[in-house]
């Protein structure tokens, strides 16, 4: 008698982690470049509540960010939120939102994206030997960073687009347009609810 085995094939998710202040184009041709080269299933942008690695940087309310989020992502089926670290407040430590999605959700092989910059950041992060047990970390190039590293990590190859949410907001402060930056839902939602209008 033939014994059937039963399927255990593993989802293979990706997580993009961030203030997303604001989300832009970078982020997005970054979730698609990564999804599209490891064969994922979808990718889940994680809004930080407080990230740990920028001090003394102030960032805008979750809720904005939240909504800016859910309106770059809007008509991609394969892009979700994921809301477990706004939904927990405080400091934001990668390990303790890993090691949550890995015990509620056992079947799926969770890969955590960075950029080149975070790479020879990696031996600074909160119980980072434990976090490469429990995830696959995936960086993308970024020009002028090293990505030599002892931990294991897989590296993308992405186009260099030089956007960053600083330099969004900085135009938006000195009234220059961000046209084709970030997506027009995302802009006007900025506008509306004048996000970036008093920043110093």
């Amino acid at each position: 008698m033939v014994k059937h085995a039963v399927s255990s094939e593993r989802k293979k998710i990706g997580i993009l982690g961030g203030t997303f202040n604001p989300p832009h184009l970078g982020h997005l041709i970054i979730a698609d470049q990564v999804k599209n080269q490891l064969g994922l299933e979808k990718i889940l942008f994680l809004p930080s509540a407080e990230p740990p690695h920028a001090q003394g940087k102030e960032t805008i309310a979750a809720e904005h960010r939240v909504e800016m989020v859910k309106r770059a992502i809007a008509g991609r089926a394969d892009f979700e939120i994921e809301l477990s670290e706004i939904e927990r407040g405080g400091k934001s430590y990668t390990y303790d939102t890993i090691r949550r999605l890995t015990e509620e959700n056992e079947e799926v092989d969770y890969y955590f994206i960075i950029g080149a910059d975070m790479v020879e950041n990696l031996p600074s992060w909160y119980k980072v030997d434990e976090l490469v047990q429990l995830v696959q970390f995936v960086a993308v190039n970024r020009p002028s960073y090293s990505m030599n590293t002892e931990y294991p990590v897989i590296f993308i190859d992405v186009p260099n687009v030089e956007i960053s949410s600083s330099l969004i907001r900085q135009k938006m402060i000195d009234s220059c347009s961000v046209n084709y930056l970030i997506p027009e839902s995302v802009l006007r939602y900025i506008e509306t609810e004048r996000l970036y209008d008093h920043e110093s």
